[in-house]
């Protein structure tokens, strides 16, 4: 007879092996490479920029940014992304409300006013050596002239003027009733993205948008998912810049579609989960890509006679779908035709 010792020990062995949930998505990396100062007397200092840029100069306080400290020979503050700003600022006093010379003033300063890749790069000048941001160079988002400063703000200054304006959300998001933080919270707590997701990626995604608005989707209109639980926005090395390549992103979730099986549907293997799946919304129940499943797996199952429809009638199925008895279609370990 099992002692209760025993029978403690028993449990804790099967609970160290057993299937556990997956964990949260890690955060992107943050990796911060000091800047050299130039040399001479070019930089006016964190006082000079606030006495006309307060605002900003407030919102910057909170991010990690001013956290950033610098000794002797490298660069903080304002000074960090906008370069030496010595000149600027003389230039903007001298000007006395001149238009013409405070016009002229403004571009002795980095103003993030130029193309994307000139934009880019100040960022990169930093964020050059982490795990999440090295491949941006190469990521759709800069290929389409989208840079760092198109979704990210170092300080998010409208947020400030208007403290208590909360995002109006998705309809879905507003029917769940999911919880809104000022706008201000969600920046700083979110890396610093101007509106929180999946309001900013709809922003030019609108196809997508359209999608998870189709009835069975993921649940990111609702806020229980975001866009970058899945996807690395700062590029990846597979098509759809996905977090991990091929199914490994969908299995971090679907964990029982994991394997690895005895009998595996090459499908799944060849192509990934979305040859039969489409991720973002569909109108069939199991997110298939096609409304009816017996179609879709007559996609590839379609020759009456060959080796992988082994019953067909004009190579239709009679009635029914395929997994009625196909159960684990997925994969098995017991059957090759997935029976079981």
């Amino acid at each position: 007879m099992l002692t209760r010792f025993s029978v403690l020990l028993l449990l804790g062995a099967i609970a160290a092996v057993a299937q556990k949930r997956p964990s949260a998505t890690e955060p992107s990396s943050v990796a911060v490479a000091a800047l050299s100062r130039a040399a001479g007397d070019v930089y006016a200092g964190w006082e000079r920029c606030r006495s006309c840029h307060r605002p900003e100069y407030l919102e910057f306080q909170k991010t990690h940014h001013a956290s950033i400290s610098a000794d002797k020979d490298s660069v903080s503050g304002c000074e960090l992304c906008h370069g030496p700003g010595k000149a600027h600022a003389d230039a903007e006093e001298a000007a006395q409300g001149d238009d013409a010379k405070a016009a002229a003033a403004a571009k002795l300063i980095f103003a993030f006013q130029g193309n994307p890749k000139q934009n880019s790069e100040r960022c990169l000048q930093c964020h050059q050596s982490s795990r999440d941001q090295k491949d941006f160079t190469h990521s759709p988002h800069i290929l389409h002239g989208v840079g760092c400063n198109e979704c990210h703000s170092t300080h998010l200054v409208d947020a400030a003027r208007n403290p208590n304006r909360t995002a109006i959300g998705t309809a879905q998001a507003n029917f769940f009733s999911v919880p809104k933080l000022p706008e201000e919270n969600l920046w700083l707590h979110n890396s610093l993205l101007k509106k929180p997701q999946p309001e900013l990626c709809f922003g030019c995604h609108k196809n997508i948008q359209a999608q998870f608005a189709l009835p069975t989707h993921h649940r990111v209109p609702e806020g229980a998912m975001k866009c970058t639980d899945c996807h690395n926005t700062h590029g990846t090395s597979n098509r759809a810049t996905l977090r991990q390549s091929g199914w490994e992103t969908c299995t971090q979730c679907h964990v029982e579609k994991r394997g690895p099986f005895v009998f595996e549907h090459s499908a799944v293997k060849v192509e990934g989960c979305t040859a039969c799946h489409t991720p973002h919304g569909s109108v069939n129940r199991m997110l298939l890509v096609r409304r009816e499943e017996r179609f879709l797996c007559l996609a590839c199952h379609i020759n009456p006679i060959g080796v992988n429809v082994p019953h067909g009638r004009l190579s239709f199925q009679t009635r029914g779908d395929c997994t009625r008895c196909h159960a684990v279609i997925h994969g098995s370990n017991f059957d090759p035709n997935f029976l079981h």
